[in-house]
């Protein structure tokens, strides 16, 4: 499988690591503590996981070092889109 780094071009998987999904948004720790742990309890452990595109966190540690938000189907390895993550600039 390769993933067109915006700043690398296209590499093999092997440069990059999978971090996890993309979609998940941190739980706010203010509130009743019973309903915190239940919520985070749900954010650490509870993934869905689907059978079309799905959006995963990656790093490119054998490259540019860059943060990627690469869209993908699972079930047959196409890379759909990569976006640089949320506070990468272009260089």
């Amino acid at each position: 499988m390769r993933i067109t780094c915006p700043y690398c071009g296209s590499r093999d998987v092997s440069e990059f690591s999978y971090i996890g999904d993309a979609a998940p948004q941190r739980p706010d720790p203010a509130g009743e503590p019973a309903a915190v742990e239940a919520a985070f309890f749900d954010y650490v452990y509870l993934r869905d996981n689907p059978a079309g595109p799905h959006t995963g966190l990656w790093y490119h540690g054998s490259g540019c070092r860059s943060w990627l938000v690469v869209t993908r189907n699972p079930s047959t390895h196409e890379i759909l889109d990569v976006a640089l993550a949320a506070g990468e600039t272009q260089r």
